[in-house]
């Protein structure tokens, strides 16, 4: 039994060799071009065949590819809801940061040598006496780190300068950065100002920082000076230096009703200083309106005393406003809405909540958690907030100080040129990098997922009216105590409304484009539009073409190594081949282990020996066939019969 089980030809998933696998399943599939590709007759029919079922698996598996990709896609759904709404935080700066008559005794030295800038590269001078007397004054306290980084004038274009103090050319070495290359002279000359920027540890690594703007180039220069100085000055001297509420707010009324400083909550920006919050929520109360329109928002009016303005940090008047979430960071230098004086600036919201899917829809995340950089501002998590908090990291690990304009990591302390002389030329470099993402932190840095936005209509009108300044002015004067006869102008007033302009929320949300349930039913479409297939041919495919492909490859490949093994020890020992060897070549198949015997055809289907053919029965001798007679002559009765 074993014997002729070696022997007999094996087919379906047992067959020993792939082609007969396929074979055999291209004749028992459920799908119908596999079949028609054996039982076909003539080349060119089998050859149409084959060009169809390859184009109709090439469709399956693009339509296929198509639905997996759409499956990853999300719809935006809009919803729009009436309802009571909460108002949001309100912050307010001067765009002045620090009163000008109180940052004089610290700002004196900086604005000598501005002025001097101005003479020397303008002719601009308030008077001759007092600019000399202001310079001798600059050489008296000294200022070498001026000396350091002064301010040049670059001729055509050339590397020659001329040096603001001392007034001789030189010339200078180092990689150019022209700061705003899209802004040209209206003059006929090509003179271009800027400042060299030298590594302390390594003088022959400089940079030049041109302008094709002087205004450009002097205020750079001087926020570039402004910054060491200020970050030299204690927080709470800053605090006292720049606006109170007092100040700042002059009248105020939400929702039809009066309001006070009380409602706002102060906090300190690096630079614009002191700035108010209206309605922080940091009580735990947020107030909510009811009604639309501009009676039932903020209203207040501002005092900017632009007398009191640093002529060379702020070169426009007012102030700046932000309209954000209570749990976001005022980002008032990169969003702020700027308003003027003079003005009645009316600023009505539309507020629309989003909400993203994250992961696998998109890159975005949830609470920032995942994000491996660390909040410098102890707000809820924002794309701003990250990129501010991954190049101040940044700052402090290649420059060992932190930049004055941002949050101050822990352990750090702001960059000055007493402590870190090279603080300048490596904040130059790191922001270069930062700007042209090399720095790593745009790849970082994710969007949120969920987010709230006040969308802002701005429009301006003439205020107060010029039949009504005088007695506006004079209440007002009044009001903030001054005297009659010094009331105020109304260039130092602003008047500022922020309003719902209707209570429509919009909830903006993605949803899935696709379910799990849909997949699979397309996926199905797919199989049975092409292939006449199903989740039972799937099935038997994987099984086929996997599974059975791969058990007849490893069968073969063990077979092989098997008889490599034995015949290498039989000729180490020297032995003739088995004949248990002989009778396993040809169909021998070892997976045919079950205990059935052969049926009558698959027996005659037996392959027959070659060299000793077993003997055939023999065939019948006919002879044989003849009757024999017991009696040993004819009866005469018989005779007649037979002759007849």
């Amino acid at each position: 039994t074993a014997r002729i089980k070696r022997t007999l030809p094996v087919k379906g998933p047992q067959a020993p060799t792939l082609s007969e696998l396929m074979r055999w399943y291209c004749l028992n599939t459920n799908t119908h071009g596999c079949r028609r590709i054996v039982v076909s007759r003539g080349r060119l029919r089998r050859f149409i065949w084959i060009l169809l079922t390859l184009s109709a698996v090439g469709l399956i598996l693009w339509q296929c590819a198509e639905l997996l990709m759409n499956y990853y896609s999300a719809s935006v759904s809009v919803t729009v809801q009436f309802q009571k709404l909460p108002f949001p935080a309100v912050t307010i700066c001067n765009i002045n940061p620090y009163k000008y008559s109180s940052m004089k005794d610290y700002l004196s030295e900086l604005d000598k040598e501005t002025k001097k800038a101005l003479e020397t590269f303008y002719g601009f001078s308030e008077g001759k006496s007092k600019v000399r007397r202001s310079v001798d004054e600059g050489n008296s306290t000294g200022s070498d780190f001026f000396k350091q980084i002064p301010l040049l004038k670059f001729e055509d274009f050339s590397k020659t300068a001329t040096d603001l103090r001392s007034g001789q050319k030189r010339k200078i070495e180092g990689s150019v950065f022209h700061k705003d290359s899209s802004i040209v002279n209206s003059g006929d000359s090509n003179d271009i100002i800027g400042f060299q920027l030298c590594d302390a540890n390594n003088s022959s690594e400089c940079a030049l920082y041109t302008f094709s703007s002087g205004v450009n180039a002097i205020q750079e220069w001087y926020k570039l000076h402004y910054m060491n100085i200020m970050a030299q000055i204690p927080l709470e001297t800053k605090e006292k230096l720049s606006y109170s509420a007092d100040d700042l707010l002059l009248t105020c009324f939400f929702d039809g009703l009066s309001c006070d400083k009380r409602h706002f909550t102060r906090f300190h920006h690096p630079l614009h200083g002191n700035c108010y919050t209206f309605n922080s929520g940091e009580n735990g109360t947020i107030l909510s309106t009811s009604t639309g329109g501009s009676e039932y928002g903020l209203q207040v009016v501002l005092y900017i005393d632009e007398a009191d303005y640093n002529p060379f940090l702020v070169t426009s008047t007012g102030a700046k406003i932000i309209v954000h979430d209570q749990n976001e960071y005022p980002f008032i230098e990169d969003i702020g809405t700027e308003i003027e004086t003079a003005a009645a600036t009316s600023i009505g919201m539309h507020f629309t909540r989003s909400r993203k899917l994250s992961k696998p829809y998109s890159d975005c995340t949830e609470t920032g958690a995942d994000i491996p950089v660390e909040n410098l501002y102890n707000k809820s998590y924002s794309l701003q907030i990250c990129l501010h908090s991954c190049f101040q990291k940044a700052m402090v690990d290649s420059c060992g100080c932190a930049q004055y304009a941002q949050p101050l990591p822990a352990g750090a302390e702001y960059c000055n040129y007493k402590k870190n002389p090279n603080w300048m030329y490596c904040y130059y470099r790191l922001h270069e990098k930062f700007v042209k993402e090399q720095l790593g932190c745009q790849q970082i840095c994710k969007d949120a997922c969920s987010f709230k936005e006040w969308a802002l209509t701005t429009s301006i009108a003439q205020w107060p009216s010029t039949v009504s300044e005088d007695w506006m002015l004079r209440v007002l004067s009044w009001d903030k105590g001054q005297k009659i006869n010094k009331k105020l102008n109304k260039t130092d007033l602003a008047n500022l409304m922020v309003f719902y302009k209707d209570l429509n929320e919009r909830f903006i949300s993605e949803n899935p484009a696709n379910t799990l349930v849909i997949l699979l039913s397309n996926f199905g479409g797919q199989l049975g539009l092409w292939m006449s297939c199903s989740v039972v041919c799937v099935i038997e495919i994987v099984e086929v073409f996997f599974i059975d492909s791969l058990s007849i490859v490893m069968r073969r490949q063990w077979q092989k190594a098997k008889k490599w093994w034995n015949d290498r020890k039989r000729d180490r020992s020297g032995k003739p081949p088995e004949a248990s060897d002989l009778e396993r070549q040809g169909h021998d198949n070892p997976v045919c282990i079950d205990e059935d015997l052969p049926t009558f055809n698959t027996a005659l289907r037996l392959p027959l020996p070659q060299d000793n053919p077993l003997p055939r029965t023999p065939p019948p001798n006919y002879s044989t066939l003849r009757l024999e007679t017991a009696f040993t002559e004819q009866l005469p009765d018989t005779l007649e019969v037979g002759q007849h």
